[in-house]
């Protein structure tokens, strides 16, 4: 018997993306998200440019200091075997030995100690002037991703250890073939060494050295420029997002709609109650007179024109109506000027030189009728 089977796979076209939610990651990163890796510890930095600085000011230091070191390490030698020579004659114990040992490490920390700080200074500054200092200590934070096997593993045959393999590749290649360029150029004085004196022998091999130190140097740097420039790129592409990411971090930048929703309801509320409050100060109430009212207020000398102290639409209009009435602000209908007042002039703001004399005959009106009733 024949049978026909069918084997039906799901695909998720997703996996085929960008890591991230959304899709492809084709969005440069936000000021957020920047922050937020800085944060973590992550930069784009190149230790070759450290690397390159460190060995040029190696090299540097040695060509200009070598006279200081070279005499205070024959200095201290001489002192040296002179003090072996009185503990031999005085007899030789554990004490002796210790004073010894302190003493010769007291003077070879001296000789090398410029060199070894003016290292340290120029490490951290080729470190600093690749991204702006911020401490944190995130990254001393344990992980456990840090330690799981399969990221372990991913990271091993990762496009960055195949980057980083290449580049040790190509610089000890390059390396090699100063150090082959150097011995050919100087091969004949090489074995002539024979026929030197100590000292000669020791110049010319530091002559080498210094030579071949400083050409490595160069190459260092030319090295860490190219890494510095690939790192910034590197750095740029791991840190793109998904047009979704970017959506989500706005969101949650702005914070929730329901929650701005009920911040600017408060907010209006509590204007709308300050508003309510100035209507007993007002003079006036213009109304439509059911739809629209509006509240003015002049104070000679304190302003060039009367104020709109309270406005509003319907229901509000009937609530401004209402408090002019319970505090005896006098009301007075004037459609037109009333929807002039409600759509062009904003709260607590003079009203415009076009509806002064509209204006004024209403508060005209207002300031005989007190005088009567006075």
């Amino acid at each position: 018997m024949d049978y026909d089977y069918k084997l039906v796979l799901a695909l998720d076209l997703q996996m085929f993306a960008k890591e991230g939610p959304g899709g492809e990651k084709t969005e440069d990163a936000t000021s957020k998200k920047l922050q937020d890796v800085r944060e973590e510890g992550n930069v784009a930095k190149s230790t070759e440019v450290v690397t390159a600085a460190s060995l040029l000011t190696l090299f540097l230091c040695l060509k200009i200091g070598v006279g200081f070191v070279g005499n205070r390490l024959l200095s201290s030698f001489d002192r040296f075997y002179s003090l072996i020579q009185r503990f031999i004659s005085e007899g030789i114990n554990t004490s002796n030995l210790r004073y010894l040992f302190v003493k010769f490490s007291l003077e070879l920390g001296i000789a090398v100690a410029p060199f070894l700080v003016t290292g340290f200074v120029v490490a951290i500054l080729a470190n600093a002037l690749q991204f702006k200092f911020k401490a944190t200590a995130k990254p001393l934070m344990p992980k456990l991703s840090k330690i799981n096997p399969i990221n372990g593993f991913k990271r091993i045959f990762s496009p960055n250890t195949l980057v980083e393999l290449l580049k040790s590749i190509v610089k000890i290649g390059m390396i090699s073939y100063l150090a082959y360029g150097i011995f050919v150029d100087h091969v004949k004085d090489i074995f002539l060494l024979y026929d030197m004196s100590i000292a000669q022998a020791i110049g010319l091999m530091f002559d080498i050295i210094m030579e071949l130190g400083i050409k490595i140097s160069i190459l260092f740097i030319i090295i860490g420029a190219a890494d510095l420039f690939y790192q910034r790129w590197k750095f740029k592409e791991d840190n793109k997002m998904t047009k979704q990411e970017v959506k989500d971090e706005f969101k949650n930048s702005e914070g929730d709609p329901h929650v701005k929703g009920q911040q600017k309801q408060r907010m209006q509320q509590a204007s709308q109650r300050r508003m309510m409050a100035a209507i007993p100060e007002a003079d006036v109430v213009i109304t439509n007179p059911t739809h629209f009212a509006v509240a003015l207020a002049y104070e000679s000398g304190k302003g060039q024109a009367p104020v709109v102290v309270a406005k509003g639409a319907d229901f509000v209009a009937a609530r401004i109506k209402d408090i002019a009435k319970e505090n005896d602000v006098v009301i007075v209908e004037n459609k037109p000027l009333a929807r002039m007042l409600y759509y062009n002039v904003d709260l607590d703001t003079e009203i415009p030189p076009e509806l002064y004399q509209a204006v004024a005959e209403v508060l005209a009106y207002v300031y005989q009728l007190k005088d009567r009733v006075s």
